[in-house]
């Protein structure tokens, strides 16, 4: 488990300024992440990485010469935030373009997605790239689908290299694809990984049995099996990725291949080496040549017992960006040209409201708005617990701090702006843009859509109507299901904000006021909550183990019905 730590929302903050205290040499802090510490070479492709704490190496350890040129950092097990990769990558890039690269995760997707539309639109030159190494969380068939695990370092390195010998930013995105075409993972766990301030792991494993095909964020393996000798744990690996091999490559008999077998955080070095001892062998007896092997902790996941083997099939161009040097603070390769060190920069902080102009009737209307942000947050606070243990059963157990985290940014960004005289567009502009930079993840993303297209549909001068705050929820609804990809049978808060948004349309329209008729809106937002747990999903982490879920309901869902019921309270007192 994690024992040491302070304020268990903090700890991402905080490790990430004590990697930062440890590493000068390397890294230097930039709003949302790090960059590199040495100069930046003009007109040269920026390759931005990224991806929630919890994995270290990655994300911010692979951060240096020969490798990433900055790394947006998110919370536990939770993506970045748009704003902070766009603060990263703003501080990286040269002039050259930016590649932003990163497991595929809904929520990376989202964000990252989020950021590159941005910097495009201000004239950064903006390209993004998911790894999809995880051969246990989809078929080949459905190859896109598939999760980013220890793959995403062979997959950064190929880029990163190509990008440093100066390589445009469409060859450099060429060669990610590339060698993410030509890489797979697989891996194994005798144990799940405990996050900072929680008693118990995200998932446990019978007594003398191993979970096999797990994800880094501690998401359940796709089946069970004993606990093998270390010799069986390597024959495991290798003949299940030597089943699958890259289009183009008839059989393993002659290839040369990049291997790293990973340990995700709990198994030693020396057990690796064991393990390793025949993975080499195997290989070997298959004609496979191993380049520049690499056996230690790449990615990991917190103290999850765990091991994963990854090989990157390699041709003469992915071999030499593989055996490349490299000079970064976890990950060293041969030897670098010196370089100077980076001339001190100040980073612009984002530039608030000038001033908000506002009538007074919209300006009441963003006092109960902020009213009712409060009783949200509190609602989070006193159920994430609860949140998080649900979430666990099939994906990664972060739901609760998540919105946690996000739900106190939106209040805390929601105060000042009622302080400063916002009406009630403004003040839920300022609490969505906080929720998604603070919550991060697909629901820091997704709740910074519900909140901005409240405020959009309210405005700042005129007094909200029960028929503005019911389009103002219809939007959010399209906005969601659009952003987010999923429709109401996926088993995710569209089941019940889809719902909400209808019945809360439906009695507008008959006539009804705003608190009564939110009180039906909420009583069907907690029956669509309760019916969630008889679905399997079909979006995010929990996809792969869709039969886990059954009986249990879906963590955003359950999340949304608390939360708009919790909101009725604040239009009551209102009245």
């Amino acid at each position: 488990m994690t024992r040491l730590h302070n304020d268990p929302a903090a700890f991402a903050d905080e490790a990430l300024e004590g990697f930062v205290a440890a590493h000068r040499r390397w890294v230097r802090p930039v709003p949302g992440g790090v960059v590199r510490a040495t100069a930046k070479t003009p007109g040269r492709v920026a390759v931005v990485i990224g991806g929630g704490s919890g994995h270290y190496p990655a994300f911010s350890g692979l951060v240096g010469q020969g490798l990433a040129h900055g790394a947006a950092v998110g919370n536990v097990f939770a993506s970045p935030s748009a704003q902070q990769i766009r603060g990263v990558a703003k501080a990286a890039q040269a002039g050259g373009g930016v590649l932003l690269m990163y497991g595929n995760y809904a929520g990376d997707v989202l964000h990252f997605g989020q950021a590159a539309e941005r910097l495009n639109g201000e004239g950064i030159p903006t390209r993004t790239f998911a790894v999809t190494d995880d051969i246990s969380s989809a078929g080949p068939d459905e190859a896109h689908k598939r999760r980013g695990i220890a793959g995403d370092l062979p997959v950064f390195k190929a880029a990163s290299a190509a990008a440093e010998q100066g390589s445009t930013l469409d060859e450099v995105a060429r060669i990610a694809a590339h060698a993410n075409d030509r890489t797979r993972s697989f891996g194994i766990a005798f144990s799940g990984c405990t996050l900072p301030g929680a008693d118990h792991p995200l998932f446990t494993v019978p007594e003398g049995r191993m979970a096999v095909g797990l994800g880094i964020h501690g998401e359940p393996g796709i089946g069970e099996e004993p606990v093998p000798t270390a010799d069986e744990a390597a024959e495991l690996l290798v003949t299940t990725l030597l089943k699958e091999l890259p289009d183009g490559i008839g059989t393993p008999h002659g290839q040369r291949a990049a291997v790293i077998l990973n340990g995700l955080g709990s198994v030693k070095y020396e057990e690796l080496f064991v393990v390793y001892r025949r993975v080499a062998q195997l290989l070997d007896e298959a004609g496979v040549t191993a380049v520049d092997p690499e056996v230690g902790e790449l990615v990991t996941s917190f103290d999850m017992a765990g091991i994963s083997l990854t090989l990157t099939w390699l041709d003469d161009t992915l071999e030499a960006l593989w055996t490349a040097p490299a000079d970064t603070p976890a990950y060293r390769k041969g030897a670098v040209p010196e370089a100077a060190a980076a001339d001190e920069e100040s980073y612009e902080a984002e530039e608030g409201p000038e001033a908000y102009t506002a009538s007074e009737e919209s300006r009441r209307a963003a006092a109960t708005a902020l009213d009712a942000l409060r009783l949200l947050k509190e609602t989070v606070d006193t159920h994430a617990d609860e949140l998080g243990r649900i979430d666990a059963v099939a994906g990664d157990g972060d739901h609760g701090i998540g919105m946690q985290r996000g739900s106190t940014g939106a209040y805390e960004a929601a105060l000042e702006a009622c302080e400063l005289g916002a009406g009630a567009r403004s003040l839920l502009t300022a609490a969505g843009d906080a929720w998604a930079d603070k919550g991060g993840g697909t629901s820091g993303a997704l709740w910074g859509i519900v909140l901005r297209a409240l405020g959009d549909a309210l405005g700042d001068t005129e007094r909200p109507t029960p028929a503005s705050v019911a389009h103002g929820v219809l939007r959010a609804s399209d906005g969601v299901r659009r952003t987010g990809g999923a429709e109401v049978g996926d088993k995710t808060m569209v089941d019940v904000l889809v719902p909400f948004a209808e019945t809360l349309g439906q009695q507008v329209d008959a006539g009804a006021e705003l608190t009564a008729a939110w009180d039906a809106a909420a009583t069907a937002a907690e029956r669509s909550a309760r019916d969630t747990a008889h679905l399997l999903p079909k979006m995010g982490r929990a996809r792969p183990h869709a039969e886990k879920s059954l009986g249990t309901p879906d963590a955003g869902a359950h999340s949304l019905a608390l939360i708009v019921r919790a909101v009725h309270g604040a239009l009551a007192t209102c009245q």
